[in-house]
């Protein structure tokens, strides 16, 4: 490391210890030249993943896009904004498991769509609507069923559905 005072490379570490949960590790550091002493944070280089998008186009993963779609699906649920990091967590780390720095939109929904089938089956529904863009009550009670037919909770109105 260069000191921040005059620019040496000569330095030795003098604590050093995690950080952040274990995510990087902090160390202070003793110039040699001039004796001032620094912290510096030693973190894993992420590799970014890219989204390739239903038209081909390709753009940065964004958890925050990620947070907001769960969101959105769980509102008004019983589900706690510590699940819903949760979630974003194992997704995150589920994508980032895979093969290549590329992942299709499709791969991500998929992943999305697990975990809210676990977590809730209402957001799941709400969040399957959306991502496979259902054109009629129709779609919404084939899903239902498929529910039904994987042991999630049953529906508290089965007259609703014609069960």
């Amino acid at each position: 490391m260069r000191c921040p005072r005059c620019g040496s490379v000569e330095d030795k570490v003098i604590d050093s210890r995690p950080s952040k949960e274990g995510e990087s590790i902090r160390r202070r550091r003793e110039c040699l030249c001039c004796e001032r002493r620094f912290t510096t944070y030693e973190e894993i280089e992420q590799s970014e993943l890219l989204v390739v998008k239903g038209d081909g186009r390709h753009e940065l993963f964004d958890r925050y896009k990620l947070q907001g779609s769960l969101l959105r699906a769980c509102e008004k649920r019983p589900v706690s904004i510590k699940q819903i990091t949760q979630c974003i967590e194992e997704i995150t780390q589920d994508l980032e498991a895979g093969q290549g720095q590329e992942i299709s939109t499709k791969a991500v929904g998929a992943k999305v769509m697990e975990k809210l089938r676990i977590l809730d089956p209402i957001a799941y529904v709400r969040y399957a609507s959306t991502y496979r863009q259902f054109q009629g009550i129709g779609d919404f009670i084939k899903e239902i069923k498929s529910l039904e037919g994987k042991g999630a909770r049953a529906s508290a109105r089965p007259e609703l559905f014609g069960t």
